[in-house]
């Protein structure tokens, strides 16, 4: 232990458990030396606590803001709750930030609030101009009229003055303004009233916004206002990794990124989020309305723009259109469907076919014509919409086209870049209408530069392990790692790798695998003197398991299926003692959703639930593998781990306290300890972290039925007599 346990001033209540105590230990010494830290803790653990109390005293200590984000709006109640529990104790000054969207109380996007605040800032500096400039004439009125010659002079130049002024606020009252805004303005108290009002506790987005709308005020404003040098920010994750984002959100907290702790919850998800950001993409729909504005315009510049524009149009169609094989386009549906165009030994096809039709002066001077007259334009929509003159704030077509193509060109033949087109049907229209995008495969774009460029920054989950290749997909340098399985009573739990068949996707339609994985399903339902949660590897598989225990089980079986609000199943579930709960292991429920108490006594993960594997995914196992000089690195990586922390996500769902009793079953042979010899390289067993793996107990399906009866026997769970196995 170190010396340093002041830091337990932050922490709001009598005592942390012993590994919550020796995790702070370990993280406060870690983030004074500026060391990041990887920390994986089951539940029960206290990881929030854990990360935030050492971060909040060094912070303290070296005059830094804490922020601390997730992805998941459960955790963040969770952090606002844990936050106000510290200032009850301790002086802390706790913000929570959402997007502007869902602040607004005028309901206009971040351009149009941003022209709206420029207009407003205009109007109330000529009104105060006015204001005093009619104080000075009314002192020079009544000097002159007391004989002063020199006062009437110079009240006349003042009346010239407030006759020109007249003009220009007639002129400012035609404009777009934010009366919100206005009023944040004009009232000298305002930000004295809301900042005693927001650190008396730590008020949610919601408080904020209702506090502000009764007052006729700009919550967002007045927040951004008075966030400078605050000691904690809970916020999520867009705000640290969207860049333009994060270098707003530092200067208005007053803060150099080096100024900043950082605490990343469900830090699994870090990967995949970084490489969203990352991305980037543009639809056909913008090409076309970037022409249209192409063609209204008489500036020179509109012909070449419009040639590289509409070429580039043009070829993304006859690209999509012309991957269709027979039947293909009437199988597009709503959601986008990816066309591949990347190739192995040159650029992709959309890139060649657009360099082959493209016909002009020269591709790099259409794109900076575009971009130029984009630029022009976007400053014309800007002024129209501040004089009054449009009602919205127009977006630049033409801008967002030509910033796409020049991005294209220059970065689609990058490493770690995957060029591809998708198309999509429109639900309103029945039209089919294509994009192109700029997949990153590799996140480290995004995370690499954050780390380190922060002062240190702690990410936590229940599934983190293996260290190394979280380490390495991020871009990190050498962090602290921290590992705490779970810590409630081992008697109160069964973890068991059955040997049901391995479901290899050539043997999910065999018929004995069916019937064996099935009667092995409504055994485990049968024995669990409650709900069962199962996971599937897809919603496929989750409704052909429900079909078939159906009949089999006097347990109600619910079906958890895509575009059936989810919320609305899991409550019927837990309302009830004896059901069945079948969903996708890649749905909601996985994560972030906790079945406490007698929510759910059992879950059972069937299969390994690999995702499926596109041309992205295949993408991005390439870049893994060129990144990390490795042939099976990609695969490792970018499929079987992180579907091992999907399936260590789903198991976590159940057990969340010291007092609950459950089940996890994993049914498939590729998780048994004993058939590793038997399958070689499909076995994931040792995937699993070392912990994990020591409480697994192979077991054949057969023999599932009596070690889960004589389990929940020996908890008292059954009322009267255990079933008949």
């Amino acid at each position: 232990m170190s010396d340093s346990a002041d830091y337990l001033r932050f922490f709001p209540y009598d005592e942390p458990y012993e590994n919550q105590r020796e995790a702070m230990d370990r993280i406060h010494n870690s983030l004074v030396r500026g060391q990041d830290v990887l920390f994986e803790g089951a539940c029960g653990t206290g990881k929030t606590l854990s990360a935030l109390v050492p971060a909040l005293s060094v912070a303290r200590e070296q005059d830094k803001t804490v922020v601390i984000t997730t992805n998941v709006h459960q955790q963040m109640r969770q952090f606002v709750a844990d936050a106000r529990a510290i200032v009850e104790t301790e002086d802390v000054r706790a913000v929570v930030f959402k997007g502007k969207g869902a602040m607004c109380h005028i309901d206009v996007g971040y351009e149009e609030c941003q022209t709206l605040r420029d207009a407003t800032h205009d109007l109330v500096e000529t009104e105060a101009e006015y204001a005093e400039l009619e104080r000075r004439q009314e002192e020079l009125l009544e000097r002159s009229q007391d004989g002063d010659g020199a006062a009437a002079e110079a009240r006349a130049a003042v009346m010239d003055e407030l006759d020109a002024l007249e003009g220009e606020l007639a002129d400012l009252d035609d404009r777009n303004v934010c009366s919100y805004y206005h009023n944040n303005l004009t009232d000298p108290d305002v930000e004295d009233r809301f900042r005693s009002w927001l650190f008396d506790d730590v008020r949610s987005p919601e408080q904020i916004y209702e506090y502000a709308e009764q007052r006729e005020l700009c919550g967002y404003e007045l927040l951004k206002d008075t966030v400078e040098g605050v000691d904690l920010v809970v916020c999520n994750y867009h705000h640290l990794l969207d860049p333009g984002i994060r270098e707003a959100f530092f200067s208005w907290l007053g803060r150099d990124p080096e100024d900043v702790i950082a605490v990343f919850d469900e830090a699994h998800n870090l990967e995949n989020a970084a490489r969203e950001h990352a991305s980037r993409e543009c639809s056909e729909r913008t090409f076309t309305s970037a022409i249209e504005e192409l063609e209204d315009s008489d500036d020179p510049r509109a012909a070449p723009a419009r040639n590289v524009l509409e070429t580039f149009r043009d070829t993304l169609c006859e690209t999509y259109e012309g991957s269709f094989e027979f039947g293909d386009r009437e199988r597009v549906g709503e959601n986008w469907r990816d066309v591949a165009i990347a190739n192995d030994d040159r650029r992709d096809d959309l890139t060649l076919s657009f360099l082959q039709s493209y016909a002009g002066e020269g591709i790099d001077d259409d794109l900076e014509a575009a971009a130029s007259l984009g630029r022009d334009l976007d400053e014309e929509y800007e002024e129209a919409y501040r004089n009054g003159e449009r009602e919205t704030r127009t977006e630049c077509q033409t801008l967002q086209a030509a910033r796409f193509v020049r991005a294209w060109m220059d970065e689609g033949g990058a490493a770690g870049v995957y060029p591809v087109l998708a198309a999509r049907r429109d639900e309103g229209t029945d039209e089919i209408y294509g994009r192109a995008e700029l997949y990153s495969c590799l996140p480290t774009g995004v995370t690499g530069a954050l780390f380190d460029d922060l002062s240190a920054a702690v990410l936590m989950s229940a599934t983190l392990q293996p260290f190394d290749v979280t380490e390495a997909v991020l871009g990190m340098d050498d962090p602290v790692t921290i590992a705490y399985g779970l810590d409630f009573p081992a008697a109160n739990r069964r973890t068991y790798a059955v040997e049901t068949p391995a479901l290899f996707a050539s043997e999910r339609d065999d018929p004995d695998v069916q019937d064996t994985v099935a009667t092995t399903i409504a055994n485990a339902v049968r024995m669990t003197p409650g709900n069962t949660l199962a996971f599937f590897p897809n919603y496929g598989e989750a409704d052909r398991y429900a079909e078939r225990v159906d009949p089999l089980v006097d347990a109600t079986v619910y079906r958890d299926e895509p575009g059936v609000a989810v919320e609305d199943i899991r409550q019927e579930f837990v309302a009830d003692n004896d059901g069945l709960l079948c969903t996708s292991l890649w749905g909601t429920l996985a994560e972030g959703v906790s079945f406490d108490g007698d929510d759910a006594l059992s879950v059972l993960v069937i299969g390994v639930a690999y995702p499926h594997l596109d041309e992205r995914a295949e993408a991005v196992q390439e870049a893994y593998d060129a990144a990390f000089d490795g042939t099976d690195t990609g695969w490792r990586y970018a499929v079987e781990i992180p579907t091992v922390r999907k399936t260590r996500q789903a198991l976590g769902r159940v057990l969340r306290s010291p007092t609950d009793v459950g089940v996890r079953a994993l049914l498939d042979r590729r998780y048994s300890r004993r058939a590793k010899s038997d399958l070689g390289t499909y076995s994931v067993n040792g995937t699993f972290p070392m912990e994990t793996r020591e409480e697994l107990l192979d077991i054949e399906p057969q023999k599932l039925t009596f070690a889960m009866r004589n389990f929940y026997a020996d908890h008292d769970a059954y009322d009267g007599d255990p079933p008949a196995p």
